[in-house]
Formats: C-alpha cells, sequence, structure tokens
C-alpha cells in the first residue's frame, strides 16, 4: 500500500513540476433580452508553486525507500 502510494506521489510531483497550472474557462450570462444573449468567457487560471511538486517527489520517494527496507 505505502509504495503504490509512494508511486502515486512521485508521479504526481513530477506532473506538477512540469505542468505548474491550468485554465478552465465558465461562460457567463451578460445580457439576456428574450431572442438576444451576450455571453462572456472568463478564464480562471489555477497555479501553484513548482516547489510543491518537488515534495510531493521528495516524500513519494522516501515513502518508496521506507518501504523497501521494512521486512
Amino acid at each position: 500500500m505505502a509504495k503504490t502510494l509512494g508511486i502515486a506521489l512521485v508521479v504526481l510531483g513530477i506532473l506538477m513540476m512540469l505542468y505548474t497550472g491550468f485554465n478552465y474557462v465558465t461562460t457567463e450570462n451578460v445580457v439576456d433580452l428574450g431572442p438576444l444573449e451576450i455571453n462572456k468567457e472568463k478564464n480562471h487560471p489555477v497555479r501553484w508553486s513548482p516547489i510543491i511538486g518537488g515534495a510531493l517527489l521528495i516524500g513519494g520517494i522516501a515513502l518508496i525507500v521506507i518501504n523497501k527496507n521494512k521486512p
């Protein structure tokens, strides 16, 4: 169990270091006058520090090493 969690943390850490965020778009109704609609697309950036990815990577490696040393 700990080895699987360690591998997942390593993979997640590497991905978080490579991709430091993403954007998602929502559509917002600005004007709605019967058949006339005006919509606005709004970007929502989600960002994180690559240091968090490094911490997850180190934690995952530590879990794998600790699990390997147990009998």
